[in-house]
C-alpha cells in the first residue's frame, strides 16, 4: 500500500534524529492521534495512541521492547503489548489498535494512512 500514496496523503511529523529509540511521542495525523515509535535498530511504526484495555491515550509512553522477532509496545497502565507492525495485541490475537504507514524520507519522518487489515 506504501508506494500508492500520494505525496499529500504523507503527513511530516519529525526529524528522524529527533526520535529517540524506544520511545514514543504522539502526533496528530489525518486527524487522529497517533503514537510513533523508534526502535532499538532504528526502526520507525506508528500505532493509534488509544489502548483500548485502559481506555486511555496513553499508548505513546509505553515501554518498546521485542518479543522473540516481534517489536512491539506495552501500555503503561495494563502492560497489555502491542505489535509494532500490525497493531494486533501479542496476548489477546482479537484486540488490535490501528497501524499506519510510516516512511523516512531526507532525515524526515512521514506517516500516511491506516494500513488495512481487522481491528477489533
Amino acid at each position: 500500500m506504501t508506494a500508492h500514496l500520494r505525496d499529500q496523503d504523507w503527513e511530516p511529523i519529525c526529524r528522524f534524529d529527533q526520535l529517540e529509540r524506544e520511545r514514543g511521542v504522539t502526533a496528530l495525523v489525518h486527524g487522529q492521534a497517533v503514537a510513533i515509535f523508534r526502535t532499538h535498530d532504528d526502526a520507525v511504526f506508528a500505532l493509534g495512541n488509544h489502548d483500548p484495555y485502559a481506555h486511555a491515550s496513553v499508548l505513546s509512553r509505553g515501554i518498546v521492547g521485542t518479543r522473540g522477532e516481534v517489536p512491539f509496545v506495552a501500555s503503561p497502565m495494563h502492560k497489555h503489548p502491542f505489535d509494532l507492525r500490525t497493531g494486533r495485541c501479542l496476548d489477546d490475537p482479537t484486540v488490535s489498535v490501528p497501524a499506519y504507514e510510516v516512511r523516512v524520507a531526507d532525515g524526515v519522518v512521514l506517516v500516511g494512512h491506516r494500513k488495512s487489515g481487522p481491528v477489533a
